[in-house]
């Protein structure tokens, strides 16, 4: 008898304790213990195209990205279609972008923090006509 018992009480060890052992109970008591649940990514993507005055692609024009609390500046060439495109961009900072295409630059966008939108579009436009110089004496 008092074999069965202690049968009795090893198996519902056992049985508890595969219980506990598995992963959807495990899950709960980790949250419990300051482990929370992953979040979701928080960063911003900022894309776009470098276009002419004709609203032609320029292709291999130079894209910069400067963030402004560390003036660290990154670079993308764009490829055939003019696109070019900065993911993991962090919310809570200023960037300013432009272009660069046969020594001739866009104008400076920023991309504000006070913007919340999680992906930002901005076309850079580059004027790649020549500029002529009157340099006859008057």
């Amino acid at each position: 008898m008092k074999r069965a018992i202690v049968a009795a009480g090893l198996l519902v060890i056992f049985a508890v304790s595969i219980f506990l052992l598995s992963p959807s109970v495990l899950a709960a008591p980790l949250q419990l213990f300051g482990r929370e649940p992953k979040k979701e990514d928080k960063t911003r993507l900022l894309s776009g195209k470098v276009l002419d005055g004709a609203d032609s692609p320029l292709p291999n024009a130079v894209v910069y990205l400067t963030d402004t609390h560390t003036r660290s500046v990154k670079t993308y060439i764009v490829g055939a279609d003019g696109s070019y495109r900065f993911p993991g961009l962090q919310p809570s900072i200023d960037y300013e972008v432009y272009a660069q295409y046969d020594n001739r630059k866009s104008h400076t966008k920023t991309v504000s923090q006070f913007d919340d939108r999680p992906q930002v579009y901005i076309d850079l436009k580059i004027n790649t006509k020549a500029v002529v110089k009157n340099d006859t004496p008057k």
